[in-house]
């Protein structure tokens, strides 16, 4: 996919709990980590939302302290956090940018972008509750790329409360 400038004006909700968002319609949820993998996967839950008439909520998870911060450093790396954040933010919107001008017509679904400070699978997990479809790529950005399944697409497929849609690659060729 190619490079899309990002719409600035398109919100992108932050949930700094860990929490994605709640109290809205089921709908399809794409998780999105900007990875060739994930673009496959928007590009696919647009299509989905699109048929099935559902809203649909992209999603990119930050996990900013894998291990936790040790007492006092939280309040330290909050600049970094935030900074953190607002990168994802844009790689969320140029993502979706990119899906948009890639595909035959804008999606018409009507679409929310989230932003949500965890661990990847809780969140993603935490997420599916309620949801008509989750939808992501087999691959993300995850240094395996020999195995068919990576650990989040994997946990997330044996463990949603949703049906899961997991997209391949594209054949090369």
């Amino acid at each position: 996919m190619t490079s899309a400038s990002p719409d600035p004006s398109v919100p992108v909700v932050l949930s700094v709990l860990g929490r994605p968002p709640t109290g809205r319609p089921p709908g399809v949820l794409a998780a999105c980590d900007g990875s060739d993998g994930s673009l496959w996967a928007l590009e696919r839950a647009m299509t989905e939302a699109e048929a099935h008439g559902l809203p649909l909520y992209v999603l990119a998870v930050v996990n900013p302290a894998p291990a936790g911060y040790p007492p006092g450093m939280a309040e330290l790396v909050q600049e970094s956090v935030e900074t953190l954040v607002e990168s994802m933010a844009d790689g969320l919107r140029r993502s979706v940018a990119a899906v948009q001008q890639a595909r035959p017509h804008p999606c018409t679904a009507e679409m929310s972008l989230h932003v949500v400070l965890g661990n990847v699978i809780e969140v993603l997990l935490a997420a599916s509750a309620r949801q008509h479809t989750l939808v992501l790529g087999t691959r993300g950005n995850g240094g395996f790329t020999r195995l068919l399944l990576g650990s989040v697409s994997s946990a997330v497929a044996h463990h949603a409360s949703c049906p899961v849609l997991l997209v391949p690659a594209p054949p090369e060729g």
